[in-house]
């Protein structure tokens, strides 16, 4: 690899750290003929919906850009190095990683060159340059462009196996005061073609298997986290919306870290890590749980509360529903009670049905029962070390104390985790 090929590696990998959505999950890509395998895959790491831990090249096709978003490290008016590959440069560095058993798949995004159209050309080319020269068959996750052409959104999609557009920012004004260039309409279009796109698409699978897939993996996108004064709810509401209305596998919240100086920036001694954590758990209580954005968030209590997991807030904040009896308990009322989880809320099922449980058994059913104790009884036994009536109740349940080592915080509400990387994706609360 020459010299200049790796410098401007090692700078559009860089350039490309602060886009968080990047997973590679979902897609079934069969190997026809080709190297590379979508199936058995989702130099970043990222995990598959079934917790395997998978390599993917994450780059930037390049750092340079017409946009002048404040809170990008990229923008335009940016004093930064500038430099670009090639569409053939991006086909020949994947498949050289690949080859040399690095990576698994591509993560592929950019800065915005001419206009919205052409750098999505570029990335189009190089996508089909991978699948139809290389034969790769591995896993590609690819960056739309907001703005761009339909007809070339639909292209993207056929040749990639996740397509994703970042929001970046949850409301208009937010957009408008720090990325004045961007459009929210262009941003939430190409959504919108995409969700529509991959309806059409299974309809015509079911019909034909020969048909092309698109998108099998689905699409995603970003929301940035403490850049403007959004509330969590307003930027849970907007999740729930996207989950429900466009149907998207995930949205990732990015703690917004100032790179750049701008007025129109906060000034914060320290990132805003904890919320984005936070954003997380009440993200996985929408899609696995089923807890509602309101349920969550109101206008009383527009954020999520820093020292309480989210269910563990909505339980104190409806404490007449507790305690819950083990035994009778149907699989919701299972899975609002704090310190029980998925997997746990459906062996309690499937192991009850053998006879009744007491309190000895939850603990290998996978319940954490230091948080599950206050709201739960087994037989009738209570074994809370205080009542739901008392004062002191909340303080038993706030997080453990500060370490003197700092460690990352667990997405998982009902285990804890000590190393918490792959948490951060695929954590089960």
């Amino acid at each position: 690899m020459a010299t200049d090929l790796t410098e401007k590696l090692k700078i559009l990998a860089d350039g490309a750290k602060y886009d968080v959505s990047c997973s590679s999950s979902g897609s079934s890509r069969a190997n026809n003929g080709g190297i590379g395998n979508a199936a058995s895959s989702g130099i970043c790491h990222s995990w598959t919906s079934d917790g395997r831990c998978v390599s993917l090249l994450k780059i930037l096709m390049t750092n340079r850009c017409i946009y002048d978003c404040a809170y990008c490290v990229n923008r335009s008016s940016n004093d930064t190095q500038r430099v670009a590959l090639t569409p053939q440069e991006v086909a020949e560095l994947t498949i050289g990683f690949y080859r040399r058993n690095y990576i698994e798949g591509l993560f592929l995004s950019t800065g915005v060159v001419r206009s919205p159209d052409y750098t999505m050309e570029l990335l189009i080319q190089a996508v089909r340059t991978l699948r139809s020269e290389y034969r790769f068959n591995g896993y590609i996750h690819l960056k739309l462009v907001p703005g761009a052409d339909p007809l070339l959104v639909q292209q993207a999609g056929l040749w990639a196996d996740r397509v994703s557009v970042n929001l970046e920012l949850p409301t208009r004004e937010s957009l408008l005061l720090l990325a004045p260039d961007k459009s929210r309409d262009a941003v939430v279009g190409p959504m919108r073609q995409v969700s529509s796109l991959i309806v059409s698409n299974r309809a015509e699978r079911k019909q034909s298997r020969k048909a092309p897939r698109f998108a099998p993996a689905g699409q995603s996108t970003q929301l940035i986290v403490g850049a403007t004064p959004d509330t969590d709810r307003q930027i849970v509401t907007l999740s729930e919306q996207l989950y429900q209305r466009l149907e998207l596998k995930r949205v990732y919240y990015s703690a917004f870290i100032p790179t750049v100086a701008d007025s129109r920036l906060p000034a914060r001694p320290e990132t805003p890590l904890r919320r984005e954590h936070r954003l997380y758990q009440a993200d996985w209580l929408l899609r696995y749980y089923g807890f509602s954005a309101h349920e969550l968030l109101d206008e009383a209590s527009p954020n999520l509360d820093s020292e309480l997991d989210p269910k563990t807030g909505w339980a104190l904040r409806h404490l007449e529903l507790f305690p819950v009896e083990i035994n009778g308990a149907s699989y919701e009322e299972l899975l609002r009670v704090p310190g029980i989880g998925v997997r746990s809320a459906q062996r309690i099922i499937q192991t009850r049905r053998q006879g009744h449980l007491g309190i000895d058994d939850l603990t290998r059913l996978g319940i954490v029962m230091k948080r599950a104790r206050y709201f739960i009884t087994a037989r009738g036994q209570y074994v809370g070390e205080s009542g739901l009536e008392s004062s002191s109740l909340r303080s038993r349940l706030v997080d453990a104390p500060k370490q003197r080592c700092p460690v990352q915080l667990s997405l998982d509400l009902e285990q804890p985790v000590v190393d918490e990387t792959a948490s951060l994706i695929t954590g089960e609360l």
